[in-house]
């Protein structure tokens, strides 16, 4: 894809995002072949920026998936200590998404998988905690498939997304941060869900840019078990290569009591929220504020970021607004809120999917 928006995407990747300067050690990891051309530019423009040494790595979903099907015990306890070696060398990484299958997984050995993504935890923890790292989508024919899009309505909706003024939209994101910190009790009011719950002590996180591309949301966390009532997620998500719909959750104390989803997938949600305790208790509350992004396109980086939405996301906790939550399992999932409304305090923060709050007008689009 010959396309100059593709050089004005490296461009916010490594000087916004990442900040690539002298002296950097840069990883760039793309999962598929198809975003070569978005790695050729990063890779001249980190060269360009000053970085001591820049590696960057392909891997193949199709051949992941042969290494959870066939590997034994032993294999499946190998840590890759290599790997975290290099990693603590890293002050960059930059993750590309590229996959020409999201399904590739969909029948592959999910207790390998969930093995798997135990034992390497510490891979993903020393990249988010020690190095300035973004991950992103690059656009191929599966990802415009899967948004029900042609390639060309995709990677205008991907560029539109990506490519604008996030110092703009990071002043926006103060004002609702600042409601956040203040605020104590949440509660989420839309059809089939009625959820309440306390951020008091967890602050706001404005997502403005740095870490995921597309991005646009600010998020906190619940006390861990302050959790009460019920959500039906209304947005479709793929999970370790699985499609979910209709997920719904009953909580009591913070803990998922009960969970179903649509199609036959109970079964399968409730061994994911097995994984461990803290899978079943929640690590992130996050409410979406792209103004691109207003559909949901079957892919989580993007949908989290749905101007409208909230995400609820059982497992792991972040660091940065940290409830003690600790799990293997991260899974934002999403609910559109077209017809529901947020409120803090008693305050009503937005209705409909747009914000009412007199501090917060300018965050709607246009």
């Amino acid at each position: 894809m010959n396309d100059p928006r593709i050089g004005q995407f490296a461009e916010v990747l490594v000087d916004y995002s990442t900040r690539v300067k002298k002296g950097d050690v840069v990883l760039i990891s793309a999962a598929g072949l198809e975003a070569m051309p978005l790695v050729k530019e990063l890779y001249s423009l980190c060269l360009a920026r000053g970085a001591k040494y820049v590696e960057y790595s392909f891997s193949v979903p199709e051949i992941d998936r042969k290494f959870y099907d066939c590997a034994n015990k032993q294999q499946l306890n190998h840590f890759p200590q290599h790997k975290l070696d290099f990693y603590k060398t890293l002050t960059v990484y930059i993750g590309i998404s590229a996959g020409n299958n999201s399904m590739v997984m969909a029948n592959a050995r999910q207790d390998a998988m969930v093995a798997y993504q135990k034992l390497t935890r510490p891979l993903v923890d020393q990249r988010v905690k020690h190095t300035r790292w973004v991950v992103t989508r690059y656009p191929t024919h599966a990802a415009a498939q899967e948004a029900r899009m042609s390639l060309d309505e995709y990677e205008d909706y991907l560029f539109s997304a990506c490519c604008i003024d996030w110092k703009a939209e990071s002043r926006k994101q103060d004002k609702l941060k600042k409601l956040m910190d203040a605020a104590k009790q949440v509660r989420i009011v839309a059809p089939d869900t009625d959820l309440r719950f306390s951020i008091e002590g967890l602050p706001g996180i404005k997502c403005d840019g740095r870490l995921n591309m597309p991005d646009g949301e600010v998020f906190s966390a619940p006390v861990r078990n302050s959790v009460q009532g019920h959500i039906s997620y209304n947005c479709p998500s793929i999970y370790q290569g699985k499609e979910y719909n209709g997920v719904r959750f009953d909580f009591k104390d913070g803990r998922i009591v009960k969970a179903s989803a649509g199609s036959d997938m109970t079964a399968s949600l409730n061994k994911i929220l097995d994984t461990d305790d803290g899978a079943r208790y929640i690590g992130e509350f996050a409410i979406g504020v792209n103004p691109g992004i207003r559909q949901p396109m079957r892919n989580i980086l993007f949908d989290e970021k749905i101007f409208g939405s909230i995400h609820f996301t059982p497992g792991q906790a972040y660091d940065e607004c940290d409830n003690g939550n600790r799990s293997a399992v991260h899974w934002d999932l999403v609910k559109i809120l077209s017809d529901g409304e947020i409120w803090f305090d008693g305050d009503l923060i937005q209705k409909n999917g747009r914000f009412v709050h007199r501090n917060l007008l300018e965050l709607n689009p246009a």
